[in-house]
């Protein structure tokens, strides 16, 4: 199994417009205030108004990076009357998420042989 990812692994580096949207991708996860909004979307869809309230920045300042986000492929969004409601864009970016808190928090608290 290991192996297999491995190979594909290596497959995917050779291809310079994959590697170039990783770092995009990785980018955009490197703002505090977007990683915010992507947490807040992961627990479930939400307007402006609501990541507004959770990240407490001004409106512009959360559509610019829900525009950011949409660009990069991390969020969708699907209008609701007047309003625009924001998800996240597939399960691939709840994973990055869980594994970027995990290793954060493997860091932050390293277990110790004792």
């Amino acid at each position: 199994m290991k192996h297999c990812r491995d190979t594909e692994l290596r497959g995917l580096l050779e291809d310079d417009d994959i590697v170039y949207s990783a770092t995009q991708i990785f980018d955009a996860l490197s703002d505090f205030t977007r990683f915010q909004i992507l947490g807040q979307l992961a627990r479930g869809e939400k307007s402006v108004s609501d990541l507004q309230e959770v990240c407490r920045v001004s409106q512009s300042a959360i559509s610019h990076q829900l525009r950011l986000l949409r660009d990069r492929g991390l969020v969708a969004a699907r209008r609701e009357g007047q309003r625009m409601i924001y998800f996240l864009a597939d399960e691939h970016v709840s994973d990055l998420l869980a594994i970027g808190l995990s290793h954060a928090a493997e860091a932050a608290h390293p277990e110790t042989d004792e």
